[in-house]
């Protein structure tokens, strides 16, 4: 009887000692899931504060390029207005000598 009763006090002894280790593991891998999490998140929240800085450049940048754009496209349009008025304008004289010509 004192065999068995010391037997068990022995199981119930390791069966504790095991729980308390088990019980330290999951701490240690809740932790360490915990610690992976925050630094998720924290590389996520910058990578996110990277892309806005990024994106306010690059909207920037092609607001810039497109007001240069518009700008180059209107001196373009002006001069090339003027060209063609000018055509006109030799072509109606011309038109006209020859019309003075044949009278």
């Amino acid at each position: 009887m004192k065999k068995r009763l010391l037997l068990a006090a022995v199981v119930l002894v390791a069966v504790a000692m095991n729980a308390q280790t088990v019980k330290q593991e999951v701490k240690k891998d809740a932790k360490a899931v915990g610690n992976a999490v925050e630094k998720g998140a924290k590389a996520t929240g910058e990578g996110v504060k990277d892309a806005a800085k990024w994106t306010g450049k690059t909207a920037t940048k092609g607001a810039k390029a497109t007001k240069k754009g518009v700008k180059n496209a209107a001196k373009w349009t002006e001069k090339t207005a003027k060209k063609g008025a000018n055509a006109v304008s030799d072509t109606y004289k011309d038109v006209k000598d020859d019309i003075k010509k044949k009278d």
